[in-house]
């Protein structure tokens, strides 16, 4: 979706959330099962069990490669660094730091998002310039401040010297006389990232085995209310489209960032993308803090206070925070258990 296109509809959008958002009083109680459900199921869907690529066909010989690279500290010059550093998979594929380490110890601008169910998301990074997430993959690596590797013969050359990788890469990519490239290393790396799918306990409820608990009823009615499914929905609960961070007011006023981030602009270099950035997944979302592009709030708590009042002019309740907080908990999903047995393995 074009960001700005999108941002032309803000005008009538917001006046609508503001109506809603600030008339939302703590509700004595929600819509019966069925009919709040009803509603439920035309904003969400369940995690689909694979996010497949036309370009990069999963297999389970690429998974295998992809893993063994995700672990591997010869991803960064000085060997110090791993995808898996500032992706950490036992902790929901984030480290939980505002902005993370590099190769020299310098910290990016902008927050590591989780690489879980990032497969499925419109584009990857905070901007999306990266397309999909074999793109994605090789920017870090490159990247003089992130894993500071050279060039990609630099890479190819040093994984070149290990036997285990000639014969993992041909393995993997079967049909190529010269399988052990950079590009092949995006897409073992991708492949691998194409399975760090999280199913949780509200996909059941969307499919009608569960029932969620009065509290996480009650913030499920208050998510729709307010209108905060206009842009986190479908399986992922967002990462589908481009939004301003900051339509009631500008975002660094609540979130006391240090630096005003322009966000998309930098990538399409049209104004309209100032301050726009993806819309993050909720998936997960209580694991992955702090949150924001720069990390600059640490609660889920404040989070939620502060994405009310700076998207929909709203002011939340405490009773609403605690509400709106067990619902997204419900989006803690399950671990991929391959995933986790890589990291014993290599960690």
């Amino acid at each position: 979706m074009n960001s700005t296109g999108g941002l032309r509809l803000v005008p009538l959008v917001l006046a609508l959330l503001l109506a809603v958002g600030c008339a939302a009083e703590e509700p004595a109680e929600t819509a019966p099962e069925d009919e709040l459900m009803a509603r439920a199921r035309l904003i969400f869907k369940p995690l689909p069990q694979e996010a497949p690529s036309a370009d990069n066909p999963v297999t389970q010989a690429k998974v295998e490669l992809g893993k063994r690279l995700y672990f591997d500290t010869r991803l960064s010059k000085s060997g110090k660094l791993s995808c898996d550093s500032c992706h950490d998979l036992e902790s929901y594929g984030v480290d939980n730091l505002a902005t993370s380490p590099g190769d020299r110890g310098r910290h990016g601008d902008r927050n590591s998002p989780t690489v879980l169910n990032a497969a499925l998301h419109v584009a990857q990074f905070w901007d999306g310039r990266a397309a999909d997430v074999e793109e994605q993959a090789g920017m870090p690596v490159l990247n003089p401040i992130e894993m500071a590797i050279p060039g990609e013969e630099y890479l190819v050359d040093r994984l070149a010297g290990e036997s285990a990788y000639q014969e993992a890469f041909a393995e993997a990519f079967p049909e190529q006389e010269d399988p052990l490239t950079f590009a092949n290393v995006r897409h073992a790396l991708g492949a691998f990232e194409r399975t760090l799918l999280t199913p949780s306990r509200f996909d059941d409820v969307l499919r009608g085995e569960l029932e969620l608990a009065e509290d996480e009823r009650q913030g499920l009615e208050i998510f729709m209310r307010l209108g905060c499914g206009a842009c986190h929905n479908g399986a992922t609960v967002g990462g589908h489209i481009f939004r301003k961070f900051g339509i009631a007011e500008p975002y660094w006023e609540l979130t006391g960032s240090e630096k005003v981030d322009t966000g998309r602009l930098s990538v399409t270099g049209e104004e309209g993308d100032r301050c726009v950035f993806k819309v993050p997944s909720l998936r997960n979302v209580e694991k992955t803090y702090p949150y924001f592009h720069d990390g600059s709030v640490a609660t889920l708590e404040e989070a939620l206070r502060v994405m009310a009042k700076l998207q929909v002019g709203a002011d939340l309740s405490e009773g609403q925070v605690a509400y709106l907080a067990a619902f997204l908990k419900t989006l803690t999903g399950e671990l991929p258990p391959e995933a986790i047995a890589a990291v014993e393995q290599h960690g």
